[in-house]
């Protein structure tokens, strides 16, 4: 049940992280303003990872695991940075819930490439997440 806890928790400080960017983006270009952001998240984590004595882990991680860490953090960097620039341009209260239309194509992606199970309440879901997105949007 811990994961349901640590996910409403990254939901909240997602919610914050919208409100906070938009209200620190004014006047700031939108890549300096994502630099800034990021640099923050790497004193963050990197703080963590010592606090937690989980350093030494490094040196145990594979090939294959490197790989997919590296393009994750590369699909993260494009994506905070497309999101910066969309909150520069246009109303938080328009662009977070697009953005949110991540559910949709995470669980799409999940179905394709991990194998993961579809279910009639995911597809449901997916399909009034995307009706919601629409009706916030329009």
């Amino acid at each position: 049940m811990m994961w349901f806890w640590l996910a409403l928790g990254s939901a909240v400080f997602a919610a914050l992280t919208s409100i906070l960017a938009k209200l620190g983006i004014e006047g700031v270009g939108s890549n300096l303003a994502t630099a800034i952001r990021t640099m923050v998240v790497v004193v963050m984590a990197w703080g963590m990872v010592f606090l937690t004595n989980q350093q030494g882990g490094i040196r145990s991680i594979d090939q294959k695991s490197w790989i997919f860490l590296i393009l994750s953090g590369l699909a993260t960097g494009a994506s905070w940075l497309c999101y910066y620039k969309a909150l520069q341009l246009g109303d938080a209260s328009k662009v977070v819930p697009i953005d949110k239309l991540s559910v949709v194509i995470t669980i799409v992606l999940a179905f394709v490439f991990l194998h993961e199970k579809v279910t009639a309440k995911s597809v449901l879901g997916c399909i009034l997440i995307g009706a919601g997105t629409l009706l916030m949007v329009l």
